[in-house]
């Protein structure tokens, strides 16, 4: 925990935010929260006592870092284990993680996952959203999902269906210069090359004039970008003009540290977080992602001369999950 303390104290002198898709790791600044988001702050505001900004303030450290994570019933509920289960057991069974959940916040979207919420006694927040209810599983791409990967931007939150294995922190570059650094799909071996295809499962956004300007203009697109979800929208202007008009650095983060279904890991000594992309249904990321916390173990547990990969997982469940 010292470490991350350490970076922190970074983060703060370069007015960083950092986020990542079910799960968010944001630099919680009341001033700089409410500049640099505004249609965050129109929207979540339930009463005159600003209960996000008292939550956020519960769940951060001395350096104002948080956590946030936003999960609904679908997230919460599960026969034998749910995804919520299986998002704090990467914490668990992570490389200096376990203190990082103190310093979760879950934004929950329904009254099933808030009171889940409650009883494991995490940071909780309810999300009010007038006419829309998002208590089920909503399949990927169907348009009540792509409604909720949109609110998800409109919170910046992300999905937990990211498994953090290891602190990221050690691979993340703190250079001032650059404004944005997310995580791919496919990596193909270039950190700075625009063709590579971009996943929000996982990303770190400096707070300036330019990322300001990208969310805003990243969220104004909503309603003219039918049947798209919020990351095909921001992968369309980080491949086109909008880099290069906003005068924007992207870093495209490796798929060695960052993983995901898409393209995972080769080397599990190096992996930091596992995203199940790729795959369309709950119970499908359930089931590989715990196929993935069983590696994980095993790998823990052998001796330093065996050998491991995630590649070696076939991802079944998230295959098979396309033909329903």
């Amino acid at each position: 925990m010292n470490g991350l303390k350490n970076h922190c104290t970074h983060i703060v002198a370069f007015s960083l935010f950092f986020l990542t898709l079910l799960c968010g790791l944001i630099l919680y600044n009341p001033a700089t929260f409410q500049s640099a988001f505004p249609y965050t702050r129109k929207v979540i505001m339930t009463s005159q006592q600003d209960e996000l900004e008292l939550a956020l303030a519960e769940a951060s450290t001395e350096s104002r870092t948080v956590i946030i994570a936003m999960v609904n019933k679908a997230y919460v509920e599960g026969d034998d284990k749910s995804m919520l289960d299986l998002f704090l057991n990467g914490f668990w069974f992570g490389e200096n993680t376990r203190d990082l959940v103190n310093h979760l916040l879950l934004v929950n979207v329904d009254q099933a996952s808030y009171e889940r919420c409650k009883f494991l006694r995490l940071h909780c927040y309810k999300l009010e959203t007038d006419g829309v209810e998002f208590d089920r599983e909503e399949v990927y791409m169907s348009n009540e999902f792509i409604k909720m990967m949109w609110r998800r931007t409109f919170f910046l939150g992300e999905d937990t269906d990211v498994l953090w294995l290891r602190n990221p922190f050690q691979r993340l570059s703190f250079n001032e210069n650059i404004d944005l650094q997310i995580s791919t799909d496919r990596f193909n071996g270039d950190q700075w090359s625009q063709r590579n295809p971009i996943n929000t499962g996982f990303y770190m956004v400096r707070s300036n004039k330019k990322t300001v300007q990208l969310f805003d203009l990243w969220y104004s697109r909503k309603e003219e970008s039918i049947g798209q979800k919020e990351q095909d929208v921001l992968d369309g202007m980080l491949h086109g003009e909008v880099l290069k008009n906003l005068g924007l650095r992207v870093r495209f983060l490796n798929t060695l540290y960052f993983s995901g279904f898409c393209q995972d890991s080769k080397d599990i000594r190096a992996v930091t977080t596992v995203h199940a992309n790729c795959c369309r249904t709950v119970s499908a990321k359930v089931a590989d992602l715990s196929a993935v916390i069983d590696t994980w173990k095993r790998f823990k547990r052998s001796a330093a001369n065996e050998t491991f990969t995630f590649g070696d997982l076939r991802h079944a469940a998230c295959a098979h999950s396309w033909g329903k």
